[in-house]
């Protein structure tokens, strides 16, 4: 399904910033594990197109190096059923999307992969060589890592010279959301989400140095969310150069 224009709000502040970060301090950082690709898929409730890419996602999820992200969109809403999920944040960031990279108009299911491509979202034979062609080419990654203790999360993210600026995301999701749709497209329907985003929050802006930020404990575990990461994105929604996963369970 596709649209060719709507209305969107400007991305909101969800976590409140000046509360989450506790201190920012620039050093040395030490090397980081290889990456996971990140895949964001934009789907909604209201689309007869997108379980079947729901269903991929939720296969990219179980793997360690894919960090696959649900982004529930809004511009079907006006065919029934009101997307429970969405939000014009998200519809904002795909809209972007298809401008920096060169698309002619808004769809779903659509997965973007890094940043840098997108594929129709359920075409797993497309799905799968974006994420092995952008796995061979990708180099020089910013290297991101978390570390804590009993009262502070610290990300920190290394240095590079390449002279590239990057919008340093905070991620906060909900592994597993099951919905049963009622109306539209989908009615009938219980589709469980995976990773869906509900809290995607600029922290920081990265000029090439090293820097670490301090995050209180107590601010990332209040809303229960159980999914965590962080991603450095050129322009804020241009290609990744950095990706961290934190482990929940251990905080």
């Amino acid at each position: 399904m596709e649209t060719k224009s709507f209305y969107v709000e400007p991305m909101k502040n969800y976590l409140g910033i000046s509360a989450l970060i506790a201190s920012v301090t620039f050093g040395a950082a030490s090397a980081a594990a290889e990456r996971p690709i990140v895949v964001e898929l934009f789907t909604s409730q209201g689309c007869s197109s997108c379980p079947p890419a729901d269903a991929l996602l939720r296969e990219l999820a179980t793997h360690d190096d894919v960090l696959a992200l649900t982004l529930p969109v809004n511009i079907w809403d006006y065919l029934g059923w009101r997307d429970t999920l969405a939000t014009s944040a998200f519809t904002e960031r795909q809209r972007n999307y298809v401008a920096h990279l060169g698309g002619r108009s808004v769809y779903t299911p659509q997965m973007v992969i890094d940043g840098v491509t997108d594929a129709v979202g359920s075409r797993v034979g497309h799905v799968t060589r974006a994420i092995e062609l952008r796995r061979e080419m990708k180099s020089n990654d910013v290297p991101i890592r978390f570390s804590h203790d009993n009262n502070t999360v610290t990300i920190t993210v290394g240095a590079d010279a390449s002279g590239k600026e990057a919008t340093l995301w905070l991620i906060r999701y909900v592994k597993a959301t099951p919905v049963t749709i009622e109306r539209g497209e989908n009615a009938g329907e219980t589709i469980t989400y995976a990773n869906v985003v509900r809290e995607m929050t600029p922290i920081g802006m990265w000029k090439g140095g090293v820097i670490t930020l301090n995050l209180p404990t107590s601010s990332l575990i209040a809303q229960g969310y159980d999914g965590c990461a962080a991603i450095l994105q050129e322009n804020g929604d241009g290609a990744i150069l950095g990706a961290a996963v934190l482990d929940m369970t251990t905080l």
